[in-house]
């Protein structure tokens, strides 16, 4: 964090790498958050946690994720409906991304298939963009919702964006490590080009995780966390 804030929009800390640690873990979590609250005040703290359970079991992790862990927004699965993650949409004071069409290989097993007839107008409707269009005019009542789009498929991504997301951000993931095979820039300028609302206020938190922090597993890991950081920075200005 202290290498890096000058040049991020946000943190992301994956829950599931503290929890497995357990109770160690989860008190690394909470401390990660508390430094990048004093170390970067203004840059906001997505907890990566992809909650979603009945309303009430939400109320317990709206707790945890919002009064324990202080953190800024949170990620969250649709597959139980606005009812259930009303506790998290009636925070009007915390951003909620609601997963859309996630970076996993299999992603499309469920989120290709076909849901149109008589609950869309129009042709082929997949799950996706659904999801994309009731988030966009159906929970996000009070202006605090946004998506999570992988980086790795930049034509769904482009279409969430000119079809359903209209204004909301995007969080994109699986930029870096999870296309090693793709050029970092050709990575950045898909995202940019695909994902932006505007070029002046594009929406967009472009995410690497893996890209930056296992830069170096030597001592000289804050450094190459920079220097990832700063060219990542750069890609995204550069094709803005």
């Amino acid at each position: 964090m202290e290498a890096t804030h000058d040049f991020v929009c946000a943190y992301k800390p994956n829950a599931a790498f503290y929890e497995a640690h357990g109770a160690e873990g989860i008190a690394a979590l909470w401390r990660t958050i508390a430094d990048i609250h004093v170390i970067a005040p203004d840059v906001p703290v997505i907890l990566d946690a992809k909650r979603a359970d009945i309303g009430n079991t939400n109320a317990g992790y709206v707790e945890a994720a919002f009064e324990y862990l202080r953190v800024d927004a949170i990620t969250v699965h649709p597959y139980l409906g606005a009812e259930a993650l009303q506790p998290f949409l009636e925070r009007k004071d915390k951003g909620i991304f609601v997963l859309c069409r996630t970076s996993n290989p299999g992603a499309g097993e469920f989120q290709d298939m076909d849901v149109s007839g008589d609950m869309v107008p129009g042709d082929y409707m997949p799950l996706y963009k659904y999801v994309a269009h009731r988030v966009a005019n159906y929970w996000n009542k009070n202006g605090n919702c946004g998506l999570v789009v992988g980086a790795n498929y930049p034509k769904e991504l482009e279409e969430v964006r000119r079809e359903r997301a209209r204004d909301m951000p995007i969080l994109i993931p699986a930029v870096g490590f999870q296309q090693k095979d793709v050029p970092l820039e050709k990575q950045v300028e898909q995202v940019v080009s695909g994902g932006s609302y505007t070029r002046d206020d594009p929406r967009i938190i472009v995410s690497s995780s893996r890209g930056i922090i296992f830069a170096s597993n030597s001592a000289d890991f804050a450094d190459a966390a920079h220097r990832e950081t700063l060219k990542l920075h750069d890609l995204i200005t550069q094709y803005r």
